[in-house]
């Protein structure tokens, strides 16, 4: 009986690099990481260092220059065929003619599949799920920009995929309702145990969120720090204020300066 593979993502050596008419740009130059089955991973760094680019190799939506990556023990194309992993991006690009429910159920009209896997939430169940219940029949206009991301966030969800890759969901959101969707999206991460790979800025975000921090450093984009987040699981919002949590920040902070 073969064992399922301990890493949700593995890279090892991972290069990117864009050629055009005029130069060569790398975006990614020998980045190595992988994250356990279950975990989460934060992937902080300044504008230009290949955080989104990263997650779009992991995604199988760019093609890495050389490396190795492995989704559960698996290319990126062939977990992408079993539809392993959802994304969510910044912008909740929600159909504006479609309920909320709508924009849920729309992959399962776009990828021709109509039925669910065994035992897998129904758009209904994961409104619910990401706090939405009552509003399946609101139109996107009637959302606030929390609540469409949320809407973002349970469609990437139909289906149960095993990885979650999120690109600055919550980053063009005020600070008020990004506070509150972190909290949300722990709790999800616990209930749901998907694996989940988060792109942010906010260094606070990132150690709040993550149990481990990726720093990339920039020009071209490489690992500058990886740090495992040492603070409860079970943790809220407070645990900013702490002084455990603001040493950690410091430290986030210098590896980002070292980086830049």
């Amino acid at each position: 009986m073969m064992r399922a593979p301990s890493h949700a993502v593995a890279c090892q050596n991972v290069t990117v690099r864009f050629v055009t008419d005029r130069r060569t740009v790398t975006a990614l130059e020998n980045v190595s990481f992988d994250v356990a089955a279950g975990g989460f991973l934060s992937l902080l760094g300044p504008s230009g260092c290949g955080k989104s680019t990263l997650l779009r190799v992991v995604a199988d939506l760019v093609q890495p220059s050389s490396g190795d990556v492995s989704v559960f023990g698996m290319s990126p194309e062939e977990a992408r065929r079993q539809r392993n992993f959802g994304f969510v991006f910044q912008d909740a690009a929600l159909l504006p003619w479609r309920t909320a429910l709508e924009n849920v159920e729309l992959p399962l009209e776009v990828g021709g599949r109509r039925a669910l896997p065994a035992n897998s939430p129904t758009p209904r169940e994961l409104l619910k799920l990401v706090g939405l219940e009552g509003w399946e029949g609101s139109f996107p206009h009637e959302l606030s920009g929390g609540m469409r991301q949320r809407v973002s966030i349970a469609r990437a969800l139909l289906g149960g995929p095993k990885l979650l890759l999120m690109d600055e969901p919550f980053g063009a959101l005020d600070e008020i309702t990004r506070d509150r969707l972190n909290e949300e999206l722990r709790r999800i991460w616990q209930e749901t145990a998907t694996t989940i790979l988060f792109v942010t800025h906010s260094v606070y975000e990132a150690l709040y969120l993550g149990e481990q921090v990726l720093v990339l450093a920039a020009n071209p984009g490489r690992v500058a720090s990886m740090t495992h987040v040492d603070m409860p699981r079970d943790r809220d919002l407070r645990i900013r204020e702490t002084p455990e949590f603001v040493a950690a920040a410091s430290k986030l902070r210098d590896a980002l300066g070292r980086g830049q």
